[in-house]
């Protein structure tokens, strides 16, 4: 029924037959063309019978849905899933569901743990697999997430579960939460370190030893997404319509709501054309991520980051209504807060983005990812719209610069508080460079940007114009100059003299180095030549 001759014929018809009439094709040439990708079973260790959606990687390329590419590694049968690894326990057929476990938790040891987070946020109704099964009424949970906790003081609640003996944290104590936390449970000696996925069956009143045996059971995905679930809402309908140019039936898929569009149009042709421009005009735009969107990708994508997400009114909440401001700069403006817990807190809220919100994205992919005495530490965040917002610890002696150029009623630094900032700073790039899994490049080390504690404890911050780059990457590509004007090293200018490395920030320490010592800034005003205004020239 899928050739050309039903297609002339169906243009004598009037248009609700017609329309009726393409149905039952397009529904003819979605079940010829699913066939297709119908190949014979396939099987990996333990796992028999992988059939449609499901494909191995070495399948022919016709068969299953690429969507759904398993591997075969080692007699294992392995789920490749936002950048985890996952094995294959088990495929259901008959309820649609898929259970795997993360390959780094082991059997006999209880302190193996999932090696990447895994959340309800990483499944949207777009993506291939879905933690809920039936209609969007029914939302049978198949699987529960628990969160690793990490604290500086033990915790007496039955919101958590300590894992001792299995999990033995160097300082400190190490404990699970299951189901759900509100930023407002989490207290501030405690950090969130990993999130995972366990079977819905798991209860809340037992022991670490039980939630390490529901891990080591894994836990269920439904491979029926908003576009295939049946019973779901809204359901699919395919139509179809005969090409002008080929006089061939051409067929379409669209939710429910589309079609009935499609159908109230085929019958007020006339009135409906608005209807049409408007909905297409609706669909290009979503098609454009705006800025906000692009970050909000971001932080589902990058799950693995640990700081707390703040609504807006908590950010308004803490900071008092924006009552009490520490400063101003092209970024925005930096206020004072207080947690509910008391700790007070520095609150930036980022103005409008020139990068499409790039800024934000790369101080919270680097902020979120490491913890240093001497790198400022990023509490939490805020995105709703236009509004973003950076909650960081406070730093009660302000920055580095206030101190070296003192105004009336600052101390000027003594020599020795001079070395030990100088040497924390110091500590802070090195640690940077080497000590985390990416090398991270500052690319504006200045005094404005060295933060001082109450015991003068110097903190890098500001990483709106960081890179990351793999530990033994020596050299970068930049296609723009970056940094601030004087500290910036010759080699981001000049493209002739040398690749852009690490000895960029270095080169920019020096010149913080020369201001604490000669307690002057590196650029003077009454230079006779413009040339000779920073200290470099």
């Amino acid at each position: 029924m899928c050739g050309t001759d039903e297609g002339m014929s169906i243009r004598s018809l009037p248009i609700p037959a017609r329309f009726i009439v393409l149905l039952v094709l397009g529904l003819c040439c979605v079940a010829c063309h699913a066939k297709d990708h119908h190949c014979e079973p396939s099987s990996c260790g333990d796992i028999h019978n992988i059939s449609y959606p499901f494909r191995l990687n070495h399948d022919p390329e016709k068969c299953g849905d690429s969507r759904y590419n398993l591997f075969c590694e080692n007699n294992l049968t392995v789920l490749h899933l936002y950048s985890g690894k996952y094995y294959v326990r088990a495929i259901n057929y008959e309820n649609y569901t898929i259970r795997v476990v993360d390959a780094n938790v082991r059997e006999g040891n209880c302190s193996s743990i999932p090696r990447y987070s895994l959340a309800s946020y990483n499944f949207s109704d777009e993506g291939p697999y879905s933690m809920f099964l039936g209609t969007w009424m029914e939302r049978i949970a198949l699987s529960k997430p628990i969160i690793f906790i990490s604290c500086e003081t033990r915790l007496d609640s039955s919101l958590y579960v300590d894992t001792a003996p299995c999990i033995d944290v160097s300082s400190g104590h190490s404990f699970v939460n299951i189901g759900s936390l509100n930023a407002s449970d989490l207290r501030d000696s405690c950090r969130i370190e990993l999130m995972a996925l366990t079977p819905s069956w798991i209860g809340t009143n037992i022991s670490y030893i039980d939630i390490h045996s529901g891990l080591l059971y894994g836990f269920e995905l439904s491979w029926l997404n908003r576009n295939n679930r049946r019973g779901s809402w809204p359901p699919t309908l395919t139509v179809c319509y005969v090409d002008d140019d080929t006089d061939q039936v051409e067929c379409i898929a669209y939710d429910v709501a589309v079609a009935r569009v499609f159908v109230w149009i085929g019958t007020k042709t006339i009135f409906g054309v608005p209807c049409v421009i408007v909905f297409l005009i609706y669909k290009l735009r979503r098609r454009h991520l705006s800025m906000y969107g692009v970050i909000e990708e971001f932080l589902q994508s990058h799950n693995n980051l640990m700081p707390i997400r703040y609504s807006y009114s908590n950010i308004k909440k803490m900071t008092k209504g924006f009552k009490d401001k520490l400063g101003e700069g092209g970024y925005g403006s930096v206020y004072k807060g207080k947690l509910r817990s008391g700790h007070l807190v520095a609150v930036k809220m980022l103005g409008k983005s020139k990068a499409n919100g790039q800024d934000f994205i790369k101080e919270v992919a680097t902020m979120g990812r490491i913890h240093h005495v001497n790198v400022v530490q990023l509490i939490g965040y805020c995105v709703e719209g236009s509004k973003r917002a950076l909650v960081y610890e406070f730093m009660s002696n302000g920055s580095l610069d206030k101190h070296i150029f003192p105004k009336e009623g600052l101390v000027s630094l003594r020599c020795k508080e001079a070395f030990e900032i100088s040497l924390g700073v110091a500590h802070g790039i090195d640690y940077l460079h080497q000590g985390c899994e990416m090398k991270i490049l500052h690319f504006d080390i200045k005094p404005h940007n060295i933060l001082l504690d109450e015991n003068f404890v110097p903190k890098i911050s500001d990483f709106g114009l960081a890179r990351l780059c793999p530990l033994d990457d020596n050299s970068l590509t930049m296609t723009a100059v970056r940094g601030t004007i004087g500290y910036i090293a010759p080699e981001l200018f000049y493209k002739n003299i040398g690749g852009v490395s690490n000895k960029a920030d270095i080169y920019s320490f020096r010149m913080l180095l020369m201001e604490i010592a000669g307690k002057r800034k590196n650029l003077n005003a009454f230079a006779e030549n413009s040339s000779q205004i920073y200290f470099p020239s």
